[in-house]
Formats: C-alpha cells, sequence, structure tokens
C-alpha cells in the first residue's frame, strides 16, 4: 500500500486512540479508584496486609522489626511481589505491543482474573480460620500483583492519570485548593478543574472502603465477589483494544 494511502488510515486510527483516552480519562479513575477502595479495606480487615500501600507494608515492618516482634511474612513479601507484578505487566505491555487506550482491556482482563483467583482461594480456604496458611498467602500475594497491575495500567495506558489507590496527594490537593477558595483569594480554572479531578476519586475510594467493609460484614470471604464485578464492569467498558498503528 503507497504511502498516501496509507496516512488516511493512520489519522483514522489516531483519531479513534484519541476519542478511546478521552473517554478512559474521564470514567476510568473513578471506576478504579472504587475498586481501590473495596480491595484495599478487604485485603486488610480479610488478609492482614495492604495490597496496594507498598508504604503502609514497609513502616509496618519498620515498627515490628524495631519494637522486637517478627514481621508479618505477607507483608514482607508484598513488597518485592508487587516489584514483580509491576514488571510483569510491562513485559505483557511489551509483548502486545499496544499502547494507550488499546492497552487497556488487555489489563483490566488481567486485574479481573487476578482478583477473581483471589476470590476462589478465599472463599475455598477461609483466610480468617487459616490466617498463617499457605494458601490465604498465596491469594494476598495474587491480591498484591492485582493492585500492581492497576497502578501499571493507568501508566501505560492512560498517561498522566491521577493515582486511584493512593490517596494523600490527592487529598492534599483539595484541601490546598479548597483553602484559596475559602481565602476569597483567585482561584485558576485549572485549580477548581484540579479540584473537581480529586473529589472525583477521593469519593468514590472512600465509597467503596465502606462498600468494601460491608460486603465483608455481610458475605465473609464471599465480599472478593465486589471488586471482582467492579473490575469485570471495567472490562466491559474498555475499549475493544484494537492495535495502536504504528506511524511509520
Amino acid at each position: 500500500m503507497s504511502t498516501q494511502a496509507k496516512a488516511p488510515h493512520r489519522l483514522a486510527g489516531s483519531s479513534i486512540q484519541s476519542s478511546d483516552l478521552v473517554r478512559l480519562q474521564r470514567w476510568l479513575p473513578p471506576l478504579l479508584s472504587v475498586l481501590a477502595g473495596t480491595v484495599d479495606v478487604i485485603g486488610f480487615l480479610n488478609l492482614k496486609l495492604f495490597t496496594a500501600h507498598v508504604t503502609g507494608n514497609l513502616v509496618v515492618i519498620a515498627a515490628l522489626l524495631i519494637r522486637g516482634g517478627p514481621p508479618n511474612v505477607n507483608q514482607v513479601l508484598a513488597v518485592p511481589v508487587f516489584i514483580l507484578a509491576v514488571a510483569c505487566v510491562w513485559l505483557i505491555a511489551k509483548a502486545l505491543d499496544r499502547g494507550g487506550s488499546a492497552l487497556a482491556r488487555p489489563l483490566l482482563l488481567v486485574q479481573f482474573l487476578l482478583l477473581t483467583c483471589v476470590l476462589v482461594l478465599c472463599v475455598a480456604y477461609d483466610p480468617a480460620a487459616h490466617p498463617h496458611g499457605l494458601m490465604p498467602s498465596i491469594a494476598a500475594m495474587i491480591a498484591v500483583s492485582a493492585m500492581a497491575c492497576q497502578f501499571s495500567l493507568l501508566r501505560l495506558a492512560v498517561p498522566g492519570a491521577p493515582s486511584t489507590a493512593v490517596m494523600t496527594g490527592n487529598l492534599t490537593k483539595t484541601v490546598l485548593t479548597l483553602l484559596d477558595t475559602l481565602s476569597q483569594r483567585p482561584v485558576e480554572e485549572d485549580a477548581r478543574h484540579q479540584l473537581r479531578k480529586s473529589l472525583q476519586l477521593i469519593v468514590p475510594f472512600f465509597c467503596g472502603c465502606l462498600a468494601g467493609a460491608a460486603a465483608l460484614s455481610w458475605l465473609g470471604d464471599w465480599a472478593w465477589s465486589l471488586p471482582v464485578v467492579l473490575a469485570g464492569t471495567a472490562v466491559t467498558l474498555a475499549p475493544s483494544g484494537s492495535k495502536q498503528l504504528n506511524p511509520g
């Protein structure tokens, strides 16, 4: 095919990618914030570790070491497992040879499958009854891997997307912008936009935390079905993932 004939095809593909990316930026971060909230709460209460907050695991490890108590093995393993999972997601992205919005659905599917595995293992082996068992530990590491996948897919598929699991930065932006507004100082439109974006992540995350805690209270180990449903919804809503066209 001639260069002239390829040009319209490349432009059309680029336009589709851009439109898909805009839609992803609008709905994916809030949905993943709800998902992160549910996984964080259920993981903390059910598996006794922070599934997404590597910093939290490091703090707990350090505190236990200094105070003389033995650290939780899962909390120790969570850090290298998180790093390894991020590397695996990067390899998957390279193997698929996709970029931008075309990469979202495959990586969301990976997260969905990982969370499904956590659900199956928790229902089958009851972490509450066997907190130090091998299978609950494996379930915990898979949950950590699922959250590592979520962090990675946002960086790879939705460049510039804010964090959907660590709310410290989002909360800081929200408070500073609110203080500027209350002090009646001129607030730029960009600041108002950042405030809206931050609230669109913080509120869903907190709602996800509440929903996760309620689900665990009512459903026990079956509470993991909630993040599985949310992850499946994200897969369904994501673009079909046609391979991004090579501009060359």
